[in-house]
């Protein structure tokens, strides 16, 4: 609980230049990542870009910093939650 309430109150920084490059602090996990979209577990949220030729040039997850190339198109935060039940379709939500 206090791991997780610190986590709340660490800061998020987000850096976009010129939509071919864009810099996030405050990352804690890559949930999922290909060319069109990247999904990031933030200190503030679920993080998801959307792009072309998105590729993931710098991970420290240590630090919580992840450095995104390519063409930007979107960005989106959600809810861990929202994000978790959305992708667990009819055999999941039977065994759950």
């Amino acid at each position: 609980m206090e791991e997780r309430k610190s986590a709340k109150n660490r800061n998020q920084n987000i850096i976009l230049e010129n939509r071919e490059k864009l810099s996030v602090s405050g990352v804690e996990h890559v949930t999922s990542f290909d060319e069109n979209t990247i999904i990031l577990e933030t200190v503030k949220g679920v993080l998801t870009i959307k792009g072309n030729d998105l590729d993931i040039n710098k991970l420290n997850l240590d630090d919580g910093n992840v450095v995104v190339e390519g063409t930007v198109d979107a960005m989106m935060y959600s809810d861990r939650d929202s994000v978790g039940n959305k992708g667990i379709g009819f055999l999941g939500k039977m065994f759950k």
